[in-house]
C-alpha cells in the first residue's frame, strides 16, 4: 500500500478530515483533482455505509385505533414495522427471498420434513436482561396454537408438538410433511417474547427497540436497546412511526421534511417524487395483490355462474392504469405473483369482457337485488376506487353492485372476515405453499372466502411434504387452477411495492415481500448526517 492510499484509509476511517487529506496528498505530490476525486470517490462510499445516531421518522398508511402490540394480532404496516423493531423472528425473510437464520442460528429437518429440529441462538437477551432459552421460544411458538386469535394460527395448525430439547435447542413436529417449513417461522406474527409474558402494554423482546409511546392508530416511538446482539442492524438512536393513512397528507409530511420515509406512495404521485431532487423512489416487484373476496359458502356468491360473471365484469387493465399508472401487473384470481418460481404460467389471462360476463349472469339464473360490496381505503389506499371502476365495468354487462364505504378506523376487525363481499388485499408470503395455505387452506382462519375444497387441500398437504421440486411444481399449478377455474376471490391486479424516502435514509432497498424492508425498515435503515 502506498503512503498516499493509507492517508486515503485513513480519511475513510474518520481518524483524518479532508482538509488535512487533501494537504497530505499535496505534500506527497498528487495533484489536486487527484486528491479531489479519492475525496469524493472515499465519502460516496462512506455515504453508503451504515452510521449511528439520529431519529428515524416514518410516515405510514396501516394504523388503526383498535392496533395492539400483541404479535399474534398484527394485521399492517404499522404494527408490523414496529413489531420487528421491539422483536425478532426465529427466521428472518430477507431480500433475496430466502430464509436466514436470526434467533434461530441454524436448523435441521428429518426426512418427510415432518420433524424440524431448531438451535437456538446463545448469549442474547431480552430487554428486561433475561437471557433468550429454549424455554422461551417453546411458549412464544405456542402462541400460535390451539385456542387463539393469532394470524399465525392457519399455518400452525400443521404443528402437532413443540418441545425443548436443550437448554437451545427445540423440536418442532408436524403433522404432515412441509418442506417449507422455514418460511413459516418468517411469518410477521411469530415473533418471540419471554416464556410466560402477557402484557402487551409492556413489550419485552430481543428486538433492537425499546418502546417509549404507544398511541393506537396515531403514533409508536422507542429508542434503541443498548444490549442489542446484532452489532450491524439498529443504526439510529430512536424511532418515531406516526400514522398518516391518507396518501396526499403522508406524500405531503415528506416533501415537507417532517417525515423520512413514507409507505405506499399512490402511484400517480410517483413522477412528483422523482422531480424532487431530495426524494426516491424505492419500488420493488412483489406478492402484493388486491383482492375482491366473496364468501363461496353464502348466496348469492355460492353460485359459480355468479362467480364467473363477476371474474369477466372487472376491467383489469383499467385499474392498473386508473390507480396504479402502470406499476402493477394483472392478476388471474390466484394469488401467486409472476415472480414466483411456481407461477402458473398456462393459465389463460381473464380480461374484461362484457359478454362473457352477461352470459355467466343469465346461466346463474339470478334475479336478486343488487350486490352490495363493502369497501374501505383500510385495505389499501385506492380500494375504494377499485370498488367504483368494478361497479362502472359490471354494470356494461347488466351487474349492479352497490358500494357501502366503510370507515377505515376498525375496518379489520368489523367488516373484513365478516363481509360476504368485500375488498382487501395481501402482502403475499415468502413460499407459494405458505400463502396458498394462510388464505385458502379449508380450515385457515383467515380464508376470508371461506374457499373449501377437499382435492386443494390434498394437494396442498401433498407439495407441502414434497421436497423434490419437480415433483412439487405440478401441484402447486394445479391448486392455482383451481383457485382461477372455481374460487371466489377475484385478484384484479399485482401492485408493485412503492415507498419513498429522502435523501438522507440509507438502508431502505427493495424488498419483494413486503413495503418498507419487508418490515424491517426501523431495524435496518440510517441516517446518512
Amino acid at each position: 500500500m502506498s503512503e498516499l492510499e493509507f492517508w486515503r484509509d485513513q480519511h475513510a476511517a474518520g481518524r483524518i478530515s479532508r482538509r488535512e487529506f487533501l494537504a497530505r496528498a499535496g505534500a506527497l505530490g498528487a495533484g489536486a483533482a487527484m486528491g479531489t476525486a479519492m475525496v469524493a470517490s472515499v465519502e460516496a462510499q462512506a455515504a453508503d455505509m451504515p452510521r449511528k445516531g439520529g431519529t428515524l421518522r416514518l410516515g405510514l398508511a396501516g394504523g388503526s385505533t383498535t392496533d395492539s402490540l400483541d404479535p399474534g394480532s398484527y394485521t399492517d404496516s404499522v404494527m408490523i414495522d414496529a413489531g420487528h423493531a421491539f422483536f425478532n423472528a426465529l427466521v428472518e425473510w430477507g431480500e433475496d427471498g430466502k430464509p436466514h437464520p436470526s434467533l434461530a442460528e441454524s436448523w435441521e429437518v428429518k426426512p418427510g420434513a415432518t420433524e424440524w429440529i431448531l438451535n437456538i441462538r446463545k448469549g442474547v437477551t431480552f430487554s428486561n436482561g433475561k437471557t433468550l432459552d429454549a424455554d422461551d421460544i417453546v411458549y412464544s411458538l405456542n402462541m400460535h396454537r390451539g385456542k387463539t386469535k393469532s394470524g399465525a394460527a392457519g399455518p400452525f395448525k400443521a404443528v402437532a408438538d413443540v418441545k425443548k430439547l436443550a437448554p437451545s435447542q427445540v423440536q418442532v413436529a408436524l403433522t404432515g410433511g412441509d418442506a417449507d417449513f422455514p418460511y413459516v417461522l418468517t411469518d410477521y406474527h411469530v415473533l418471540i417474547v419471554p416464556n410466560g409474558h402477557t402484557d402487551w402494554t409492556k413489550p419485552v423482546g430481543t428486538g433492537g427497540y425499546v418502546l417509549e409511546t404507544f398511541e393506537p392508530g396515531v403514533r409508536i416511538t422507542g429508542k434503541r436497546n443498548p444490549n442489542y446482539w446484532k452489532s450491524n442492524r439498529a443504526h439510529v438512536d430512536a424511532f418515531d412511526i406516526t400514522v398518516i393513512n391518507d396518501s396526499s397528507a403522508r406524500l405531503n409530511a415528506l416533501m415537507t421534511g417532517q417525515i423520512d420515509a413514507m409507505n405506499r406512495v399512490d402511484a400517480k404521485f410517483v413522477a412528483l417524487v422523482k422531480k424532487n431532487p431530495k426524494l426516491e423512489i424505492v419500488r420493488a416487484s412483489g406478492g402484493w395483490h388486491a383482492v375482491i373476496s366473496m364468501m363461496h359458502d353464502r348466496p348469492p356468491f355460492d353460485n359459480h355462474e355468479l362467480r364467473l360473471a363477476l371474474k369477466y365484469g372487472i376491467d383489469r387493465e383499467r385499474v392498473i392504469k386508473a390507480l396504479f399508472s402502470g406499476y402493477a401487473t394483472p392478476g388471474n384470481d390466484h394469488p401467486i405473483p409472476r415472480t414466483d418460481p411456481y407461477w402458473n404460467s398456462e393459465l389463460p389471462q381473464i380480461k374484461y369482457d362484457p359478454d362473457k360476463a352477461k352470459f355467466h349472469l343469465r346461466k346463474s339464473g339470478l334475479t336478486s337485488p343488487p350486490l352490495v360490496l363493502q369497501c374501505s381505503d383500510a385495505a389499501f389506499s385506492g380500494a375504494v376506487d377499485m370498488a367504483q371502476l368494478f361497479q362502472e365495468s359490471a354494470a356494461k354487462a347488466g351487474i349492479r353492485i352497490d358500494l357501502k364505504k366503510e370507515p377505515a378506523d376498525g375496518f379489520w376487525d368489523n367488516v373484513w372476515l365478516k363481509g360476504a363481499f368485500v375488498t382487501s388485499y395481501w402482502a403475499g408470503r415468502a413460499a407459494a405453499t405458505q400463502m396458498l395455505a394462510v388464505a385458502y387452506a379449508p380450515d385457515a382462519p383467515w380464508n376470508e372466502s371461506h374457499y373449501k375444497s377437499e382435492k386443494f387441500a390434498k394437494l396442498l398437504a401433498e407439495a407441502r411434504a414434497e421436497t423434490d421440486e419437480a415433483k412439487r411444481k405440478p401441484m402447486i399449478w394445479e391448486m392455482q387452477s383451481l383457485l382461477y377455474h372455481d374460487g371466489a376471490t377475484i385478484v384484479p391486479v399485482f401492485r408493485d411495492w412503492l415507498d419513498a424516502h429522502n435523501k438522507n435514509v440509507g438502508g431502505h432497498t427493495p424488498h419483494g415481500g413486503f413495503d418498507m424492508n419487508n418490515g424491517w425498515i426501523v431495524e435496518q435503515a440510517w441516517l446518512k448526517a
